[in-house]
C-alpha cells in the first residue's frame, strides 16, 4: 500500500516558494559578491559595513517592488479573463456548457460523459468550473502580489544579512575566504532545501545554486582585484 500523503504534490507551493528562494538566493549571492569586490579592492572595514547594509536595504526595497508589480501584473490579467468569463456565461450559457464538454472529451471522456459531468460542475459553480478547466486559474494558483513582494523582501533581507554578519566578526585577513566559504554554504542548503520542498532532487538542486553563485562571487571577485591595483 503507498502512503498516505503519496499523491500530496508540492505544487500548491510553488508561487511563495519560488519568491522566498530567488530572494534569500538574490540577496546572498548580490550582497557577498559586493562586499568581496570591495574587500579584494582594499576598501575599508567601515566602508564594507556601509555598502553591505545599503544593499540589503535596496535590494529588499527593490525585490519587493518588482515582484509585486510582477505578480500584480498577473493578478490583473487572471481578473480580466474571469470577468470575460462571467459575460460568456451570462450571455451564452449553453454554449459555455459545450465548450466545457468539449474540453473534457478532449481530456479522454465520451460525450455522454462529458456533458454530465459539465452540467453537474456547471449547477454547482459555473465560474469555478471554467476558471479551473478553460483558464487554468485555481485558488491554489492565483497570484497574490503583497504575499509575493513580502516573501522576496524578507527573504533578500535574510540572505544578505549572512555576508555582513560574516563582515563584522571576521579578521580582516580571513574576510574574503570567510565571506565566500559561509555564504556557499548556506546556498548549498538553501539549494537542497528548496528542491526538497519542490519534490526535485536536492543533490542536483543544491549543487546548481552552489556553482552559478559561486561564479558571480568569483567574477566581482576578480574585477574588485583588478580596480584595487589601478
Amino acid at each position: 500500500m503507498r502512503p498516505k500523503d503519496h499523491d500530496r504534490h508540492k505544487l500548491g507551493t510553488g508561487g511563495w516558494l519560488r519568491a522566498s528562494v530567488l530572494g534569500a538566493n538574490d540577496g546572498i549571492v548580490s550582497t557577498s559578491s559586493l562586499l568581496l569586490g570591495l574587500a579584494a579592492a582594499h576598501s575599508s572595514h567601515a566602508a564594507l559595513l556601509l555598502s553591505g547594509t545599503a544593499a540589503l536595504v535596496a535590494g529588499a526595497m527593490s525585490m519587493a517592488a518588482g515582484e509585486y508589480v510582477s505578480v500584480h501584473s498577473q493578478a490583473d490579467t487572471e481578473s480580466a479573463a474571469l470577468a470575460q468569463e462571467r459575460v460568456e456565461l451570462r450571455d451564452d450559457f449553453i454554449g459555455e456548457r459545450r465548450e466545457l464538454t468539449d474540453i473534457y472529451m478532449r481530456r479522454g471522456l465520451d460525450s455522454h460523459l462529458a456533458r454530465k459531468v459539465a452540467d453537474q460542475l456547471m449547477a454547482h459553480d459555473a465560474l469555478g468550473s471554467h476558471a479551473r478547466d478553460e483558464l487554468g486559474i485555481s485558488p491554489a494558483s492565483r497570484a497574490r502580489p503583497m504575499q509575493a513582494a513580502m516573501a522576496s523582501a524578507g527573504s533578500f533581507s535574510i540572505g544578505a544579512a549572512l555576508p555582513l554578519a560574516v563582515v563584522a566578526i571576521a579578521p580582516a585577513r580571513n574576510l574574503i575566504g570567510a565571506i565566500a566559504i559561509a555564504c556557499l554554504l548556506c546556498l548549498l542548503f538553501l539549494g537542497g532545501w528548496s528542491a526538497k520542498v519542490g519534490g526535485a532532487n536536492v543533490r542536483v538542486g543544491a549543487l546548481r545554486v552552489a556553482f552559478w553563485s559561486a561564479l558571480a562571487m568569483a567574477v566581482t571577485t576578480a574585477v574588485g582585484a583588478a580596480v584595487g591595483r589601478l
